[in-house]
């Protein structure tokens, strides 16, 4: 179940959402003892109020919550990705390649740069590096355990441009691909990553 959870492929507690649940339970009984007295007082009126206000109010908040629901989903705007910090994109990255049917792995303990790891189920494995340079930086080389798992494709996203050494230096790589503003958001729009970077 642990194993589960760290690879994002198990749903939350019943401790997590216990909270949320009585909170939801409270507020629907608190509104319809509220409505059935108004009822009692004033008669059939306030019952064709509150329908009216909940035909206007529940709209209102499905459309608030949309944008989260879809980005939980792997699917950003340009403004949104534009908006985010460092551990906002890794966060992106990470739902996008669950979007894509990728399992994300638990990340390694001790690493001083962000990097996102994940393989599908065809046993492909992927790693994501975030920096503005094509080239890894010294503390960034690949560790004994991830060499030895092997890795199909290595990405680095970058929310802006490469220069031509960059793309020089990654054609020159059997597996590396640069992830560039527009690649990551045609990304984030909804193309699989497989049609970014031809690769099953």
């Amino acid at each position: 179940m642990r194993a589960l959870r760290d690879q994002g492929r198990y749903g939350p507690s019943l401790r997590e959402v216990m909270p949320a649940f009585a909170g939801v339970t409270v507020m629907v009984c608190g509104m319809t003892a509220g409505v059935a007295a108004a009822y009692r007082a004033f008669g059939p009126g306030v019952l064709v109020a509150a329908l009216a206000a909940l035909a206007v109010g529940a709209p209102a908040a499905v459309r608030h919550h949309r944008p989260l629901a879809r980005r939980r989903l792997g699917h950003y705007t340009p403004e949104e990705l534009a908006e985010l910090d460092t551990d906002g994109l890794v966060l992106a990255v990470s739902r996008m390649l669950r979007r894509d049917g990728w399992v994300v792995l638990p990340q390694y303990t001790g690493q001083d740069r962000p990097r996102v790891r994940a393989r599908n189920g065809q046993g492909h494995r992927v790693e994501v590096a975030f920096r503005p340079v094509a080239e890894p930086l010294p503390d960034e080389e690949p560790t004994r355990s991830a060499r030895q798992a092997g890795t199909s494709l290595r990405l680095v996203v970058h929310r802006g441009t490469f220069t031509r050494r960059d793309i020089q230096w990654a054609r020159r790589q059997d597996n590396t691909h640069l992830i560039d503003g527009p690649r990551l958001r045609s990304w984030a729009h909804g193309t699989p990553l497989h049609q970014l970077t031809d690769t099953p």
